[in-house]
C-alpha cells in the first residue's frame, strides 16, 4: 500500500463530504488519500422507494465489488446503509464518531398544526411506519435523492414537510430552514454514523484504521446492528433501534411497528456501558413484548 490509500465513496455531496472526514482524519497520520467516486445502484435509481429494491446493500454492492477487486482500499459509507451481515471479504475497519442520530422534519413553511390532513415525504418505511402510527391522519409521499434534491423537491411541491436525518443536514451546514427535531422517533440502527470498510485480506490497513476509531461509537452501533440482524431487517422493513450513553450506562430503545403504521412495539432497557449482549437483550424483550407477531 505504500502509505497511499485509495478512498472509494458515492458521489453526492454528503457521501463526499464523508469521505473527505476520512481522508483528514487518515492525514492526520501521514497518509496519502485519493478518492475515488463510484455510482451505486441507489443513486442510479432514485424513484423506487428503498423498501422495493427487494435486497439489502444497493448503497454499498458497488463499492464492495470495488473492494475486492483492489481498484480501493477503503470505502466510506453512511452506516445505516450497511447490510448487517456485509458482503463475503468485506469488513467494517472502523467508524468516526457519531453526530446526531436524530430524524427531523424539514417544513415547507413556517409553522405546522398536526391536527390538519397534512402530507410528509418520506422513501423511508421506517420514517413512514411511525409518523403513520403517530399521526394516522396524515397521508405519506415518496421521496428520493440526495438531499439537495429532496429539499428542492419538497419546496417546489404541496407537501407540509419533509423527513430527513439530521446528521446529513448538519454536515451539510443545511440550517437555514424550518426544522424540527423529531426526539419521539427512533432512529435507524446507525444513523449519524460514518464507517470505513475495508477488504478483510488487506491486514496493513487495519493498523491505520485503529488510530481514527471510535471504540465508545463503535460499541453502541454495533449493539444496535445486532438488534436488526437478530430482526433479519433492513430497510424493507420498520424496525429501529438507538443506543445511547448516559451515566455510564446504555440507553437501548428499540422498536418495530407494522406495514400499516397500525401497531407498534417499543421497548427501552439500560445496560451495563460494556454489555456486549444488549442487542440479544432487547431482541429477546421484544419478543417478549409480542415483536415477532408484527414480525411474522
Amino acid at each position: 500500500m505504500n502509505n497511499f490509500i485509495k478512498i472509494g465513496t458515492r458521489d453526492s455531496k454528503l457521501a463526499l463530504w464523508q469521505a473527505n472526514c476520512v481522508k483528514e482524519a487518515l492525514e492526520k497520520h501521514n497518509c496519502k488519500i485519493k478518492i475515488i467516486k463510484i455510482k451505486s445502484e441507489g443513486d442510479l435509481n432514485t424513484n423506487t422507494p428503498l423498501y422495493e429494491f427487494g435486497v439489502s446493500g444497493i448503497f454499498t454492492k458497488t463499492l464492495d465489488i470495488a473492494l475486492l477487486k483492489r481498484k480501493i482500499d477503503i470505502a466510506v459509507h453512511s452506516f445505516k446503509d450497511v447490510p448487517t451481515t456485509p458482503a463475503d471479504g468485506i469488513k467494517i475497519g472502523c467508524v468516526l464518531k457519531r453526530e446526531s442520530a436524530l430524524d427531523v422534519l424539514m417544513l415547507r413553511k413556517e409553522g405546522i398544526d398536526y391536527s390538519q390532513n397534512l402530507n410528509i415525504a418520506t422513501s423511508s418505511i421506517r420514517r413512514k411506519c411511525q409518523w403513520l402510527y403517530k399521526y394516522p391522519n396524515h397521508k405519506i409521499e415518496p421521496l428520493r435523492g440526495n438531499i439537495d434534491t429532496r429539499i428542492k423537491k419538497l419546496m417546489t411541491s404541496k407537501w407540509d414537510g419533509a423527513i430527513f436525518a439530521h446528521a446529513g443536514l448538519k454536515r451539510l451546514k443545511i440550517d437555514s430552514y424550518n426544522i424540527i427535531k423529531l426526539d419521539w422517533m427512533i432512529p435507524s440502527a446507525a444513523q449519524g454514523t460514518i464507517a470505513v470498510a475495508t477488504n478483510k485480506k488487506d491486514k496493513n490497513i487495519d493498523i491505520i484504521l485503529k488510530k481514527i476509531n471510535c471504540p465508545r461509537t463503535f460499541h453502541a452501533v454495533n449493539q444496535e446492528r445486532e438488534f436488526v440482524r437478530l430482526t433479519r431487517g433492513g430497510c424493507s422493513k420498520p424496525i429501529s433501534a438507538n443506543a445511547n450513553y448516559k451515566n455510564d450506562k446504555i440507553v437501548f430503545k428499540v422498536g418495530i411497528c407494522s406495514i400499516d403504521g397500525k401497531k407498534s412495539i417499543v421497548d427501552t432497557s439500560t445496560y451495563n456501558i460494556n454489555d456486549q449482549n444488549a442487542g440479544l437483550k432487547s431482541y429477546n424483550k421484544l419478543k417478549e413484548l409480542g415483536g415477532l407477531k408484527i414480525l411474522n
